[in-house]
């Protein structure tokens, strides 16, 4: 006979999944200071096996940033708990916004509106950012989205927002789908990603670079973040998915 958690698979098995990681290679989008990825092929099957040799920066693809990629003595990867990496999930839309302006930067009042349509959001979930920026992947040219003078223009959180998430509602981790946290504008007015490092200072992690948040609902759904353990890494490529209600 089947016990609760054979059931609760077999329950979980029923719903629909949606992927919500980017694949990656050699030519993908990725953060400027890092060099493209390398994918070395080391044996084929004219040698009996096929097998690879992978070259790319911890922070690469759809990747989990640990606590100690911005903050020193918080937890590296390989630290974080297990039902850490399953959380309910939340996705705020403000993809019309981000379409609008490449600079937006979501608010507390962004916020207070989503929980006025979609209730107070509850503590210990992961909080996505839907800015639809996803869609441009893999072109990189669309994803730096660089003006005449060289600089990014890219959506992302404010710090202000993180803060009430955080210490207000009390968050465990947060996801967008951008190089980075903080919108590339605040990056340029701040000389530094303030957003970025106060997230990982609440030693928790962030996922970057998510996909498919359109497919998944506002409320209800379930993140699972699962990523290698690399000894003592500061991130890693993850692949995460959702479970909808």
């Amino acid at each position: 006979m089947a016990n609760e958690l054979i059931r609760a698979f077999q329950l979980l098995k029923e719903k629909e999944w949606v992927d919500l990681t980017h694949t990656f290679g050699p030519e993908s989008p990725h953060f400027a200071a890092f060099a493209d990825a390398e994918f070395t092929t080391l044996f084929n099957h004219d040698d009996g096996f096929f097998a690879q040799r992978f070259s790319f920066a911890g922070q690469y693809g759809t990747h989990l940033d640990a606590p100690i990629h911005f903050v020193r003595n918080k937890r590296f990867l390989d630290e974080l708990d297990l039902k850490e990496l399953v959380l309910p999930l939340v996705v705020i839309d403000k993809s019309k916004e981000a379409e609008a302006n490449h600079d937006y930067s979501i608010s507390v009042d962004d916020i207070l509106k989503f929980e006025d349509e979609h209730d107070k959001i509850e503590e210990g979930t992961f909080v996505a950012l839907r800015t639809d920026w996803s869609k441009r992947w893999p072109d990189k040219e669309a994803f730096n989205n660089k003006d005449a003078d060289g600089n990014n223009h890219a959506p992302g959180w404010s710090l202000e927002a993180l803060q009430f998430l955080f210490q207000e509602r009390k968050i465990k981790a947060v996801g967008h789908e951008t190089f980075d946290t903080d919108a590339s504008i605040d990056y340029l007015k701040n000389g530094a990603l303030l957003g970025e490092y106060y997230v990982l200072e609440q030693d928790t992690y962030q996922v970057e670079l998510l996909k498919n948040l359109d497919k998944v609902p506002a409320t209800g759904a379930i993140i699972f973040n699962i990523v290698p353990k690399p000894e003592k890494a500061s991130g890693f490529p993850v692949r995460s998915f959702a479970i909808l209600p």
